[in-house]
């Protein structure tokens, strides 16, 4: 098979055989000896021919030639390699910031889509939709049956029942603030001896519950302030 492939390799002569070994000193743009070039060519041009057009090449002034020790050494000329003028370099590196900028702003469009994606993502699909709308038009459905006696109206109070109500609602207080004065002054009698420890334990084994903050606030609240004032008119 190897054979077979090296007799396969198109050998190279004359001119042909001269640019191609011109073409590959310059791309590689460093030193080589004949016996490297012909082996990197892989046969396209023999090894004894390859000498004769590295010397012609550098007889040309194509290529320099230098000699170390008893190898000599072929590299490009570099005053013949075509080179970048000032204008085009900086016109290359102009391209090279538009460019730049571009791909940033790319990136940050590209970031933004990728936040914008996740937040689609994280929303209900369709069928999550549908059971939520049809969960909520159940939860209607309830709510309107609860409320429909509702709409038929309920009857007005009279005058004379919220009369009623506010007198009840004065004498029960009357008589609720009587009666926590006359627990204040009785627990006081009784627990006056005794340390702040001891009346604790004593609450609790009688099963006294004393007001909570939620009460000391509806005391100062305009419904008992309020009725406070209607017991001194009252009174008066």
């Amino acid at each position: 098979m190897a054979s077979k492939q090296k007799s396969e390799v198109k050998v190279l002569k004359g001119q042909e055989a001269e640019n191609k070994v011109l073409e590959y000193v310059r791309r590689m743009n460093r030193p080589y000896g004949a016996v490297d070039v012909a082996a990197n060519l892989k046969g396209a041009v023999p090894k004894a021919a390859t000498q004769k057009i590295l010397v012609a090449l550098a007889e040309k002034g194509e290529l320099v030639q230098k000699n170390y020790g008893k190898t000599t050494f072929f590299v490009a000329n570099q005053a013949k390699i075509d080179t970048l003028s000032p204008e085009k370099i900086s016109a290359l590196e102009e391209e090279c910031k538009r460019l730049d900028e571009e791909n940033k702003a790319i990136a940050l469009q590209i970031k933004a889509a990728t936040t914008e994606l996740t937040k689609i993502k994280n929303l209900p699909s369709d069928s999550e939709l549908d059971e939520q709308l049809a969960s909520l038009k159940d939860a209607i459905a309830k709510r309107t049956v609860l409320l429909q006696p509702l709409r038929s109206g309920a009857p007005p109070i009279s005058a004379e029942e919220i009369a009623q109500i506010d007198a009840d609602w004065l004498k029960w207080r009357e008589e609720w603030i009587r009666r926590k004065k006359t627990f204040n002054s009785f627990w006081q009698l009784a627990t006056d001896s005794l340390p702040p420890q001891d009346a604790t334990i004593l609450s609790e084994d009688l099963g006294i519950e004393f007001d909570t903050p939620e009460h000391a606030t509806l005391e100062k609240s305009h419904l008992c302030v309020d009725t406070k004032k209607n017991l001194l008119k009252r009174k008066r």
